[in-house]
């Protein structure tokens, strides 16, 4: 007899059994390869650590981890901003049809990433929307050219296309606030700035956490999005590592960076973690 308790978790197996083992096969895969070396068009397995030496000391790759780690931080904190009061407002002040104003605002996930990323393209291009835009007010004489293919471009795109992930783990969080917290907190003199710093923003950490590990980690290894829309300034370790596994012809390089990426986001993502809590205590 299963007890009711425990269909949740029986429900969530499959899912966690898939994952855990894809990914686990994946990681294993990328940690062989990373001990071996490129031989032209063969790979030489073996115990050598020269390629994790190169991802921890080359200039070049140092370079684009942290480039990589601002921008990654650069659109997570705008998608932060633009999502939290969107879930404040749905959560708090609107009481009908909430189901469908999350899908009004999450409607652009529908639409595909590639194609998303590409329209910024004809937005921001040399004769896009916002240089006609530009000319027809007279407020320039030509159209600007460093409104894409480099970094600020990457940051508008990636910005646009995952702050509606950020909405619902936030929206969650909110929607589960005990209002009379907040009444109570009122009640004692508190104003309502004072409420949102002491109740709401600590009990809705753990959507922020949420929204932040689900937008910081893909964002920190995109390189579809700096290869269409970054130009030769946008590039980011994302591309190295494709490019090893492409052009480049490197595989075990590729994979150490791709680890040593990892490992670094991981480590960007707890430190995220354990900083806003103690600014929160702080505030409180």
């Amino acid at each position: 007899m299963i007890r009711p308790a425990n269909i949740p978790r029986l429900l969530l197996t499959p899912a966690i059994l898939t994952t855990v083992v894809t990914l686990g096969v994946c990681l294993v895969v990328l940690l062989v390869l990373s001990f071996g070396r490129q031989n032209y068009l063969d790979i030489e397995l073996g115990l050598s650590a020269h390629n994790f030496e190169l991802a921890l000391t080359k200039p070049l790759i140092l370079k684009l981890m942290g480039k990589s780690a601002l921008i990654a931080t650069g659109v997570t904190a705008l998608s932060l901003i633009l999502a939290y009061p969107i879930a404040y407002l749905i959560a708090f002040d609107i009481h009908k049809n909430k189901l469908l104003w999350l899908i009004l605002f999450t409607l652009p996930c529908w639409i595909s990433y590639l194609l998303r990323i590409l329209s910024w393209k004809l937005i921001l291009g040399y004769q896009g929307v916002v240089n006609s835009s530009l000319m027809g007010l007279g407020l320039v004489d030509q159209p600007i050219d460093a409104l894409l293919y480099n970094s600020n471009s990457v940051v508008i795109a990636l910005t646009h296309a995952w702050a509606p992930f950020a909405i619902l783990p936030i929206y969650v969080s909110l929607e589960k606030i005990d209002r009379a917290l907040m009444k109570a907190s009122g009640d004692l003199g508190d104003p309502p700035y004072r409420t949102f710093l002491r109740v709401v923003l600590p009990l809705s950490l753990p959507g922020v956490s949420a929204a932040f590990v689900l937008i910081f980690i893909p964002t920190f290894g995109d390189y579809v999005t700096p290869h269409l829309l970054g130009g030769p300034t946008g590039f980011m370790v994302g591309n190295f590592i494709a490019m090893q596994f492409g052009a480049s012809n490197n595989w075990p390089l590729g994979a150490a960076v791709a680890l040593v990426s990892m490992l670094t986001a991981t480590l960007l993502v707890c430190l995220f973690i354990a900083g806003s809590k103690r600014a929160v205590r702080a505030i409180g």
